[in-house]
């Protein structure tokens, strides 16, 4: 059966706006109303509705696997609900060390990453990134964003590092991006994230830059989309961070993740590049087609079992629910974990804000009404961001708890578990307030 639609630019534009939204998911999970007492049992008792819901999927075969964890405050572990295997019609079960494809649930890393040096006065918030970067120092505006890319006019201002953090530098992207930028993307290989080793038919092969520099590089000889800070559009420019990371940190952008963040949140398990060792815990990656999982990244031939060629800040990380429930419980603890010190509480209270540029328009973008952090959405209390294979992970400071949601599948928006999760989080959600009342 043809899988040519499942990864064509124009799915994975859609696929990148339902997962997005998924958010919202991870929004309405927090307005959990006791807290505490119902992490501190059976968590699929308490969400019947969730559980029923996963076991769908995975029952049906529609899912090898769906996976929600919540873990309250500073609690060493996260609860479970859902399960399900690494791959259809294999025994393996998922669990918190499984290794899924995060894909943009990458960007919240790389914008805490940025705000180690903001607050270490290795970068400024509002600092040009010219000045780190001095090929972007004299862009230029396409007249018409899908137009030719000699119309173009002068930047009327520099593009900042809070832009960068916030998608409103009007740089383009591969999967956003339309007509001649579009290609240019694709000829100069400025890619933000791997599908598969196979060539998936409809699908161009991209051969990547060789490597973050020149990716970079390519990038500034490219025209804006847009005016920078007057329009939220998805971009690369958290691909870019992790450059400017590089030159402000000297050191490769990997190795600071790793010595800033990840070593100190306790992340055993968080790479760009599987080891072969740690593969038989990769789960598959699946492509929808009329509601049938076809696998278009296997985990004993995994394109994450390569070198990354760049180090994609916006979208190459593969971690586990373990991995990235640290890095929530880091957020949550405002910067600290099991008593060790991995960012200020002000970076942290910085970096979950609204940090959009007041002269941003948000008319129709996909976080009208909402703010937007370092690499992640803001909405109340709520941080966090969604992957495009189909997780999300999320953080509510005013309740303490964060949850994240583990699947592997392509486009997102093939099944409608958006939806399905809200509605079965407001059921679950509304028998226990019953509950509580009769009580």
């Amino acid at each position: 059966m043809p899988i040519h639609d499942l990864a064509s630019p124009a799915l994975s534009r859609r696929t990148l706006f339902r997962n997005s939204a998924l958010l919202a998911g991870g929004a309405a999970l927090t307005s959990l109303p006791f807290g505490r007492q119902l992490l501190a049992h059976n968590v699929e008792e308490n969400w019947p509705n969730v559980a029923a819901m996963a076991n769908k999927y995975v029952s049906s075969r529609k899912l090898a696997n769906l996976f929600l964890t919540f873990g309250w405050g500073q609690e060493d572990h996260a609860h479970t609900v859902g399960g399900g295997t690494l791959a259809l019609g294999k025994p393996a079960e998922v669990d918190v060390n499984s290794l899924y494809r995060i894909y943009s649930m990458s960007k919240p890393i790389t914008g805490m990453a940025t705000m180690i040096l903001i607050d270490e006065g290795k970068l400024g918030l509002d600092q040009p990134v010219h000045e780190i970067l001095p090929a972007f120092r004299d862009m230029r505006v396409l007249i018409d964003p899908e137009g030719p890319l000699d119309d173009t006019v002068p930047a009327n201002q520099p593009i900042t590092i809070r832009q960068l953090l916030t998608h409103t530098a009007g740089l383009g992207y591969q999967i956003i991006s339309k007509g001649p930028l579009q290609k240019a993307f694709n000829e100069q290989g400025l890619i933000g994230g791997r599908v598969s080793r196979m060539p998936i038919p409809g699908i161009e092969p991209v051969k990547p830059a060789p490597g973050l520099a020149v990716w970079a590089d390519r990038l500034a000889e490219l025209p804006l989309m847009y005016q920078p800070a007057t329009k939220w559009s998805y971009s690369c420019s958290i691909d870019l961070l992790g450059r400017v990371i590089e030159v402000a940190s000297g050191m490769e952008f990997e190795a600071f993740l790793k010595a800033r963040i990840f070593d100190p949140c306790g992340m055993t398990s968080t790479w760009m590049q599987v080891p072969a060792s740690e593969a038989h815990r990769l789960t598959d990656n699946y492509g929808i087609v009329g509601g049938t999982p076809f696998p278009i990244d296997p985990a004993p031939n995994s394109v994450f079992l390569d070198p990354a060629e760049v180090a994609a800040g916006g979208g190459g990380l593969v971690s586990s629910p373990k991995d990235y429930d640290r890095f929530l419980r880091m957020l949550l603890g405002y910067g600290r974990i099991d008593g060790k010190f991995v960012m200020s509480e002000e970076a942290v209270r910085v970096g979950t804000s609204n940090l959009l540029p007041a002269t941003v328009d948000l008319t129709g973008s996909w976080i009208a009404g909402e703010g937007h952090g370092a690499g992640g959405r803001t909405k109340g209390g709520t941080f966090g961001w969604g992957g495009a294979a189909g997780t999300l992970g999320a953080v509510d400071f005013e309740l303490g708890l964060r949850t994240g949601l583990w699947t592997q599948y392509m486009p997102s928006e093939a099944y409608p578990i958006r939806d399905e999760f809200l509605a079965a989080v407001d059921a679950d959600l509304a028998a226990m307030r019953a509950k509580k009342k009769a009580a």
